[in-house]
This record gives structure tokens, C-alpha cells and sequence, in this order.
């Protein structure tokens, strides 16, 4: 299936909502970037599914992090399947500890979306270390 103009701008969109909202400490704003059942697979940090549990990685993230990063994607490869889109990313990464601060790609994500009626959301998110 292709997608339209449409969907890859809104889909690209909900990748920069997602970065925005783990970077600031939105929990729900982050775990809104999924269906409510989403899954999101973070490698070493396991597994969450379900809107509470991905809320609630969200909110220990943050107060790990606490502004210490900043994340965003490049290089992001969006098709469209028969049920949604597959996605493919990498993640980029900046220490905002280091002066100057030097991005680097830290892993790559691997994702499936559904158009739901709140628009694009992830159903499952894979990240794998680079």
C-alpha cells in the first residue's frame, strides 16, 4: 500500500512528537504516541505494553534523564504495509553534559503504525543498539 504525501507528514510529525515528549518529561504525551495497546521494546530497558505501563516507563525515564539529552531521528524509511506503515530510523543522541555537544547515532529503531481516529500511532516500537 502507499502512502500519501498526507500520512508521511503526519507520521513524521508523530516521530518528532515522540522525541519532543521523552526529551521534556511528557509522559503522556509519550505514551500517546501509541496505540493503547502499544508496545514498546527498548532493548535493555524491556518491554512495556499498554498505555499505564508505557506511561510509567516514560516517567522513570525522565527522572533519570532529567534534560540531560536530547533525542531525534535520521534517516527515517516509512512504506506502507497492508494493515499501516513500517518504519525504520536511526536514533540519534546528544549528551547535552558535553561541550560542545556531539550528536551520535545510538541505535536504530524499527517500528510498526496504524492510522487510528487520533491519526498515526506506533503499534510497536524495537529499538536495537547500533
Amino acid at each position: 500500500m502507499a502512502l500519501s504525501v498526507e500520512d508521511q507528514l503526519e507520521i513524521q510529525q508523530l516521530y518528532s512528537r515522540y522525541n519532543h515528549a521523552i526529551d521534556f518529561g511528557d509522559a503522556d504525551g509519550w505514551a500517546a504516541c501509541f496505540t493503547a495497546d502499544g508496545l514498546f521494546n527498548g532493548g535493555t530497558g524491556g518491554s512495556q505494553s499498554g498505555t499505564e505501563a508505557l506511561k510509567g516507563f516514560a516517567t522513570a525515564f525522565a527522572a533519570r534523564m532529567q534534560g540531560k539529552a536530547r533525542h531525534w531521528n535520521t534517516n527515517l524509511v516509512v512504506e506502507g504495509t497492508d494493515s499501516g506503515a513500517r518504519g525504520k530510523c536511526y536514533l540519534m543522541l546528544m549528551n547535552l553534559k558535553d561541550k560542545p555537544a556531539a550528536p551520535m547515532v545510538t541505535a536504530v529503531y524499527h517500528d510498526e503504525l496504524a492510522r487510528t481516529a487520533d491519526g498515526w500511532k506506533f503499534t510497536s516500537r524495537a529499538v536495537q543498539g547500533d
